[in-house]
């Protein structure tokens, strides 16, 4: 056995089989948990002074004495089965996207990279704004961009159009969007209410 290559198994399987039966917001706020938890496993290993490829063993192949060989490897495995749970949390949230925004618009939503599917809400809900106020504006950077648009679905009726990128949404920019999982939060805790889209 090679003590400083880890191995770790897949992902869970109850949280997998759970994934197709969990609202988005679970799974985000699972995600939130788990990239917690990786944090403190990096800390970990930084506090050894070592990452996940560093040498476990001594020039001649024995393990390092001025290491806790054992702790790192535990930690190292974790690492890695927390690291396919989180690549398994974003797929179910994109699905949870999908089928939460589906059911809510009668499958009208706009397209947003990558991949998601963006709800901008009811149309009465929505207002697009082009202009300059100063309280939309802190970065003109776009986070997202349009791929297409549903005829007659609120994100066509709020004035979005295919290939738009996507500035400020609500109070996400590109600086807090996570990739997008904030656009989802958002619309879910804002319902009944005008959400901003500055485009």
């Amino acid at each position: 056995m090679d003590i400083h290559t880890p191995n770790a198994a897949g992902s869970s399987n109850t949280m997998v089989a759970n994934l197709d039966n969990r609202s988005a917001m679970e799974l985000i706020t699972e995600k939130d948990k788990v990239e917690a938890e990786l944090k403190a496993l990096g800390e970990v290993l930084d506090s050894h002074g070592v990452n996940m490829t560093t040498s476990l063993t001594t020039f001649d192949g024995y393990p390092r004495d001025d290491i806790d060989v054992a702790q790192i490897r535990i930690t190292r495995a974790r690492i890695i089965h927390l690291r396919n749970d989180w690549k398994d949390l974003m797929d179910g949230i994109e699905k949870a996207l999908h089928v939460h925004f589906a059911n809510q618009n009668g499958s009208e939503a706009a397209n947003i990279e990558p991949g998601l599917q963006a709800s901008l809400g009811s149309a009465s809900d929505v207002r697009s704004s082009t202009n300059n106020e100063s309280d939309l504006i802190q970065d003109t950077r776009p986070f997202a961009k349009v791929n297409s648009i549903v005829t007659g679905s609120p994100a066509d009726q709020a004035g979005l159009h295919a290939g738009d990128e996507v500035v400020k949404f609500g109070d996400i920019n590109w600086l807090n969007h996570e990739k997008l999982s904030q656009v989802a939060r958002f619309v879910q805790t804002h319902e009944g209410v005008h959400i901003r889209c500055l485009a």
